[in-house]
């Protein structure tokens, strides 16, 4: 497969969240000659951008994901209509879109539910103490609903089983040596955005590249079977939840780890707690129980209590937004990279 692929271009980006204060009615703006596509778009109650959207960041140098400090959130995407970019950002009372790109029209027309629009925060009723003062501190928490799966799924199985900068890297690599630049003034610059690969690209990168990127056999091959039915697993984003989790994880490689942090971000998914994790049973039997040594189960049974309203997720958010976790014991876990062996 050699010569398939240009040589690989490099990026590098910053990303911070930011805050947007705001009290249902949408209005689109027709585009103009050269500029974006635009819509406005008012939510009820406060919207955090940085908490709602801040899930969709896969480490500090995403080439898909950036926060400036005007407090623009972008988004760089590839959308069932094609690659878009998309800026989102407070003006006054309303929250405003811009896109640019083939996807534009699909990304401006999700885009209240990416911010939270299906969510419904009122269904939740705190159980513990410090989750009721999490959520009085933090009252612009939404859970976003992308629609799309596989930006979702590919980043959560380069997660398997190694650290997060070892995952952020793999895929920032990935990412911008397999990808497209961003439509707009996102994909030019010194710091060009970038969007993720099309399912058939995925497929076609050759076993060294994942090597050198970093991606062990196991991911990489669980990855290639997830884009060889990227049209099936993408129909799971108008299914129930419980019924997208359960396709997903008919593909060999994806287990109820990686099922739960798709739909949490593809579906916006209230009560699919990630079990399996190293560090959450930890930090939810820490701060629930003074339980520093929590497994699943018992993470579990303190989350109960949220299990009939369907809020499990949304409590373990509440619970990692108080802030309280346990003081490390051990060192944190070696960082490798495979691609300079």
């Amino acid at each position: 497969m050699a010569g398939r692929f240009a040589p690989r271009p490099t990026s590098r980006t910053t990303v911070r969240g930011g805050e947007v204060p705001a009290p249902v009615v949408s209005s689109a703006v027709p585009r103009q000659a050269t500029g974006p596509r635009v819509r406005a778009w008012v939510p009820e109650g406060p919207l955090d951008l940085g908490l709602v959207l801040g899930p969709l960041r896969r480490g500090g140098g995403d080439p898909t994901f950036r926060a400036t400090r005007d407090g623009s959130v972008w988004r760089a995407t590839r959308t069932p209509a094609g690659p878009g970019t998309l800026r989102v950002y407070a003006c006054g009372g309303e929250v405003r879109g811009e896109a640019w790109g083939p996807g534009a029209d699909w990304l401006l027309e999700g885009l209240p539910e990416l911010l939270g629009a299906a969510d419904d925060p009122e269904a939740f009723e705190p159980r513990h103490r410090l989750v009721a003062l999490a959520r009085h501190r933090r009252p612009g928490l939404r859970l976003t609903r992308t629609g799309l799966v596989l930006e979702s799924l590919i980043p959560s199985v380069l997660e398997q089983k190694v650290t997060a900068d070892e995952a952020y890297r793999a895929w920032r690599r990935l990412v911008s040596w397999f990808g497209e630049p961003a439509p707009g003034p996102a994909g030019t610059g010194e710091r060009p955005m970038w969007v993720m690969p099309a399912p058939r690209t995925w497929a076609l990168i050759p076993s060294w590249e994942w090597h050198r990127a970093g991606v062990d056999d196991k991911r990489a091959a669980t990855i290639l079977r997830a884009v060889r039915l990227a049209a099936r697993l993408e129909q799971t984003a108008a299914m129930p939840p419980a019924e997208a989790r359960a396709r997903l994880e008919v593909v060999p490689g994806v287990g109820p780890w990686t099922s739960a942090e798709v739909v949490q971000r593809s579906h916006g998914a209230p009560d699919a707690v990630t079990t399996g994790d190293l560090h959450l049973p930890r930090i939810i039997g820490w701060a629930l129980a003074g339980n520093r040594d929590a497994d699943d189960a018992e993470m579990l049974r303190l989350l109960e209590p949220y299990a009939p309203g369907g809020q499990r997720h949304r409590a373990a958010r509440y619970v990692l937004l108080s802030g309280n976790t346990p003081a490390r014991r051990h060192p944190k876990m070696r960082k490798t990279d495979i691609g300079r062996w």
